[in-house]
């Protein structure tokens, strides 16, 4: 059963799913869509074109799916989508895009602590943890299991890597490669991520083979296409490598060294 707090404002056109708590003095706009089982708290704001999926919790004094503050925003139908079952904790922001159509995407199973902030276009994958304070840029792009620390920047476009972890307090202007550890300001490699690699179950064999790549790429002075092609031609293939190759390969901004 839908549960809605007397004190809550919810706009007749919201899309509620069986199961959706509403909690007091919450605001809830005309487009939005709240998935079965979701927990709203009180004093939360959700408005735009908006949609929550099953089974996530948003804790007080969060705003998701408000307008983007991007200064190029001219009145567009832009979207949020927060995937099932995703935590965001006290004062997460969440805004919308900038261009017609434009999506903000939070993933499945995320965890955005208190007083992160996502911004427009920004696609976070599954799985993503942000620790307090984290801010994200314009655009940025965070894959699957990327843990980011608190108090961390990252600028707009930069993309973060599968599996890889940012310490906090860093910087992080360039893209962090998967599997990788990152730290400092600006944010710059310091190893493998072997604990996070543990934890998902990469493979003791998949973690011989990243340690290697990471020491190519990284402790050999070797330029990134060198390096690339070193990994290609020395080290045996496998789905951690291939993704690690492809990611470094598509960099725009460069990585961080």
């Amino acid at each position: 059963m839908t549960t809605i707090h007397s004190t809550a404002i919810v706009d007749p056109g919201a899309e509620l799913d069986e199961g959706v708590e509403i909690g007091a003095y919450s605001i809830v706009g005309a487009h939005v869509k709240i998935g079965r089982a979701t927990r709203v708290m009180p004093h939360v704001f959700l408005d735009g074109w908006t949609t929550i999926g099953e089974g996530c919790t948003i804790f007080p004094f969060a705003s998701i799916g408000t307008q983007t503050q991007d200064l190029k925003y001219k009145g567009s139908v832009t979207f949020v989508e927060i995937g099932d079952h995703t935590t965001l904790r006290e004062y997460v922001t969440v805004n919308a895009g900038t261009n017609e159509g434009d999506v903000t995407r939070v993933g499945v199973r995320c965890h955005i602590m208190a007083y992160s902030h996502v911004a427009h276009q920004c696609i976070v994958g599954n799985g993503v943890i942000i620790a307090n304070a984290g801010t994200l840029a314009g655009h940025v792009i965070i894959e699957d299991n990327a843990v980011i620390g608190g108090l961390c920047g990252i600028h707009q476009f930069v993309r973060i890597g599968r599996l890889s972890i940012i310490g906090g307090c860093s910087k992080a202007i360039q893209d962090i490669p998967p599997f990788m550890m990152a730290d400092g300001n600006p944010a710059a490699i310091h190893g493998l991520n072997t604990i996070g690699l543990q934890r998902h179950a990469v493979s003791e064999a998949a973690r011989r083979i990243l340690k290697e790549a990471c020491r190519i790429l990284y402790r050999e002075n070797l330029t990134t296409r060198a390096a690339l092609e070193k990994m290609k031609t020395e080290l045996t293939l496998c789905p951690e490598l291939d993704h690690l190759i492809a990611f470094v390969s598509a960099s725009e901004r460069g990585i961080a060294r």
